[in-house]
């Protein structure tokens, strides 16, 4: 922190820099105007400086890693101790085969596993229902049942990876399976690692599949929540998202502001259980979205970090200094991907997956070259893989901790970025909190508002993405996509009958209306939904249980 006379020096130095120096240069040549100098929602000045640090000392705003605010990391060492979790998000058609490609990203290095789940399992619905129709197997794999579980997971010792699994509204059903595959392979419930996104407040805001009206699901994702800090306590019971927000359009500082008031309904939920903020909040994980502009990025996840230390440590008094600590995956930006010259997006998500680490995540994925036009080749998620490797032991990003800081640039994006998350979380918290905000549309609102000006920008040619409205060619061939074997539905459906007939029917029928019973009460969901499972009724037949006690979601009409 300079002290004022130094200020006003510098304050002179600048100005006679102006003077005698730009304005002859800009004289002789004019800046750039083909693009406007901004990120995703902020102007970014000609020149940063420590007049542009802000007031706060260096150990109040920035601190040492490890350390409160963790601005600059959550661990002392960060990546001189241990690197970054490398996933690949990962999973299509049947379990078999989804288990096929898990083995062999374990095989190329991959050191954790990241489930996708096809659309009918995202909404609950079993692959013979008439709602499945033409989905089973298409953006994810298709899990009707344990037994499907089961068969994912053959062979991939569970104490011995971790597991991520995006998987939201029927999360607590999932969650039951694995547990239960788990303890059929003799690992029990306390020595199961991974997460489970558990996040439907963004579904109804950003992605769509949610099942349930937003009070259930937030009981169902606070009971998911309870449960696990007493019986699978190394497991990340949320993942709350920012990544499908930012998808959908939003700016770096409503990807912010959004999660975080996703992330206050959730504690206050889980709360009301009875739980101590510090019983679960050390569990709390997170997957963020990393986009092209690369300062921002780094200076989002900085920023993201001392933000959530305040609100826990200030706001909800945790006591528990893990409780502070924002632990986070990134996947790189599906939305940046082109169909145009898609090898581009190689470069996209080298530079965007550089920004994360330089950021400080704990964990990530990247986007595939060929996503913007099917589920990944082998030979994409290899490349995806191995970027991440060669940043990781290549380039020294991960030599020392948080290489960016005291860049004037990063610290005043960093302090800007939090000053305008803090002040949407303030008209949020106006509005009643993040469920009042989304049922009445606000957070669909400004999302899609965001989204028509990043479109509009693109189509005047004032953003220019390369390959689409600048450097374009005509190009002769598309590259070798994967498609799934169109035969995956009949195999599944198939399966899934056989499934029933084999199963005691009658222990099945009677864990559903045990369910029922408690989903019409008040008590904790999960051990009559693993109750369920292990009774081998179908994900299908479990959430269709609790939409009789619930019902179903209709969204507002957003205009």
């Amino acid at each position: 922190m300079l002290e004022q006379h130094e200020i006003e020096q510098l304050a002179q130095a600048k100005k006679r820099w102006e003077e005698k120096t730009l304005k002859p240069a800009l004289q002789r040549g004019p800046e750039r105007t083909d693009q406007p100098f901004a990120t995703s929602s902020l102007s970014v000045e000609r020149l940063y400086s420590p007049l542009d640090a802000g007031e706060a000392g260096y150990r109040e705003k920035i601190g040492f890693p490890g350390e409160y605010p963790f601005t600059r990391g959550i661990q002392p060492t960060m990546y001189r101790g241990r690197l970054w979790t490398m996933r690949q998000y990962a999973g299509f058609g049947t379990a078999t085969e989804s288990n096929e490609k898990f083995k062999y990203l374990l095989s190329q290095g991959q050191t954790g596993l990241s489930v996708a789940f096809d659309l009918p399992t995202q909404l609950g619905y079993d692959s013979d229902h008439p709602m499945a129709e033409g989905e089973v197997g298409k953006v994810g794999v298709a899990i009707d049942s344990l037994r499907d579980m089961e068969t994912m997971f053959s062979g991939i010792p569970l104490d011995q990876v971790s597991c991520s699994m995006t998987i939201n509204a029927p999360a607590a059903v999932l969650l039951a399976m694995y547990v239960a595959v788990g303890e059929q392979q003799g690992v029990p419930a306390d020595k199961l690692e991974g997460t489970v996104q558990n996040d439907v407040l963004k579904e109804y805001i950003a992605r769509g599949t949610y099942i349930y009206p937003p009070g259930p699901s937030l009981r169902l994702a606070a009971d998911l929540m309870a449960y696990c800090s007493r019986h699978v306590p190394r497991w990340n019971t949320i993942s709350i998202s920012g990544y499908h927000m930012r998808d959908a359009g939003c700016t770096a500082v409503q990807e912010m502001a959004f999660t975080f008031a996703n992330a206050k309904a959730y504690v206050d939920e889980a709360l009301k259980t009875g739980l101590s903020i510090d019983d679960f909040a050390p569990r709390i994980s997170w997957i963020f979205n990393t986009h092209n502009d690369f300062f921002e990025e780094v200076a989002k996840y900085r920023a993201l970090r001392r933000m959530w230390a305040k609100l826990m440590r200030e706001h909800y008094r945790a006591k528990d200094p893990r409780s502070w600590m924002l632990r986070t995956h990134t996947q790189t930006g599906g939305s940046t991907l082109t169909a145009q010259q898609p090898e581009n997006n190689i470069t996209r998500a080298a530079i965007q997956a550089l920004a994360a680490v330089l950021g400080g995540v704990q964990s990530m994925a990247l986007s595939c070259y060929d996503e913007a036009l099917a589920i990944p080749t082998d030979h994409a998620q290899r490349i995806a893989l191995r970027t991440q490797q060669i940043i990781a032991y290549e380039t020294g990003a991960a030599n020392t901790v948080d290489p960016l800081a005291g860049s004037y640039y990063v610290e005043h994006l960093t302090d800007r970025l939090e000053r305008e998350a803090w002040a949407y979380l303030e008209r949020i918290a106006q509005m009643g909190g993040a469920v009042a905000a989304l049922e009445s549309g606000y957070i669909q609102r400004e999302i899609q508002e965001a989204a028509v000006r990043y479109q509009q920008e693109i189509e005047e040619g004032s953003r220019i993405i390369v390959g689409v409205n600048r450097f374009q060619i005509a190009e002769e061939r598309s590259p070798a996509i994967f498609r799934v074997d169109p035969r995956v539905t009949q195999t599944q459906v198939e399966r899934l009958r056989r499934y029933r007939k084999e199963r005691d029917q009658g222990a099945a029928l009677r864990a559903l209306a045990e369910l029922k019973d408690v989903a019409c009460g008040a008590d904790n969901l999960m051990p009559p939904i693993l109750a369920a499972v292990k009774a081998y009724a179908t994900l299908g037949e479990i959430c269709g249980a609790m939409r009789e006690v619930f019902g179903d979601y209709h969204p507002p009409t957003v205009i």
